[in-house]
């Protein structure tokens, strides 16, 4: 009897997610008018430890939104890692800036802030860290640098939902935190996104673009002194996402328990190479990511082509930004060398990571994995 496919992530909507959009519905509040928008930013300001949180429409806008209210535009450039998913560049292009890249470490994929410093020109305004996976950033001395040469921080927390720097929250590290919830993320709303700070001058900006720059006091007169953006998040879709953020503990401490069985069943096998660690780093584990070695005797593509014809699903690593050519039209210099990106792009994929994933099931993933292997 053939076994049940294993899909890569799927979204567990255990909670309260029903209640609350059945509410709002039968409330008539759908729009992005209604409690729940104002609760979910409340009660994930709470949850970070931050003065403000600001909903928005997906991950993407929060990053432009965030670059936005920093003040980014034209003429600007900003520090962005090669490897990271194409979003994180978009948005750069969006507010009219340059996205410059900077290598990832080997090991983490995550920024090489090593490498920052030969980057920076005059017309550098920020850089982005991404938490790559889950694992954060190492932000300590890129807060430096950027304090040095006075350059705002704008954290790409897509993937770093529970993550910690020095027990402190990935997305409370910066200026501006961003956040994505995905329908893979570790808690959801199927789109939708977020963008915190302690800043309250950067929060009103933050509310003032994404409402199309309607004026936040005083009535609405349909005359608008700028062009904004509408990302608004609404109100039934922050009733998920509410729900989802009652029980996120439980579901980053899912994602952790599911790279610790895979690392107990993978952890020097011959040709993987598992998560790394760092001592600074609580990762969350968005998605358990490996790498497939010239020693595994089958390239990463064949191994994922092997993996789905026995009924489980994976991704390969990013694209590095360095090969989007897409990005040529903004200005993006694509030339130079990468090699830990190119290498990690070449080699990587993540397997099932869904926070409801059983130990049966990492054990099917493992065992099939282990088996294609030459």
């Amino acid at each position: 009897m053939k076994e049940p496919f294993i899909p890569v992530c799927e979204p567990l909507l255990a909670g309260n997610e029903l209640k609350y959009v059945t509410e709002a519905v039968s409330k008539g509040w759908i729009s992005s008018s209604g409690g729940f928008v104002k609760e979910f930013e409340q009660r994930f300001a709470k949850y970070l430890g931050v003065e403000h949180a600001v909903t928005v429409t997906n991950g993407t806008a929060a990053l432009h939104l965030a670059l936005v209210a920093a003040g980014i535009g034209e003429g600007d450039e900003v520090i962005v890692p090669t490897f990271t998913m194409i979003a994180s560049a978009a948005a750069v292009c969006y507010a009219g800036a340059k996205p410059v890249f900077v290598d990832c470490e080997r090991d983490t994929f995550n920024l090489d802030v090593s490498r920052v410093a030969e980057k920076l020109t005059p017309r550098t305004r920020a850089i982005m860290p991404v938490h790559v996976y889950g694992l954060p950033c190492d932000m300590e001395p890129l807060a430096a640098l950027a304090e040095k040469h006075g350059l705002v921080v704008v954290e790409d927390a897509a993937e770093a939902i529970g993550s910690r720097y020095d027990d402190q929250p990935c997305g409370a590290l910066g200026d501006l935190g961003c956040f994505s919830f995905f329908a893979n993320k570790a808690i959801t709303t199927g789109e939708g996104g977020m963008v915190t700070t302690d800043d309250a001058e950067l929060a009103q900006k933050l509310r003032y673009f994404k409402n199309l720059c309607f004026p936040l006091t005083g009535p609405r007169r349909y005359v608008h002194e700028h062009i904004g953006f509408n990302y608004r998040m609404p109100n039934t879709v922050a009733a998920i996402g509410l729900a989802q953020l009652e029980r996120v503990d439980d579901y980053v401490s899912m994602r952790r328990e599911n790279a610790r069985r895979y690392n107990e069943r993978l952890r020097g096998e011959r040709g993987i190479t598992v998560p790394a660690e760092r001592a600074y780093a609580y990762n969350s584990f968005w998605m358990y990511a490996i790498l497939i070695e010239d020693d595994f005797g089958l390239s990463r593509d064949a191994v994922m082509q092997g993996l789905e014809a026995r009924g489980i699903d994976t991704r390969s690593f990013f694209v590095p930004l360095h090969r989007q050519t897409g990005l040529v039209e903004y200005g993006a210099d694509v030339s130079g060398s990468y090699p830990n990106s190119e290498y990690a792009s070449a080699r990587g994929l993540y397997l099932p990571s869904s926070s409801g994933l059983t130990a049966e099931q990492i054990e099917r993933v493992c065992r099939e994995l282990l088996a294609l292997r030459r």
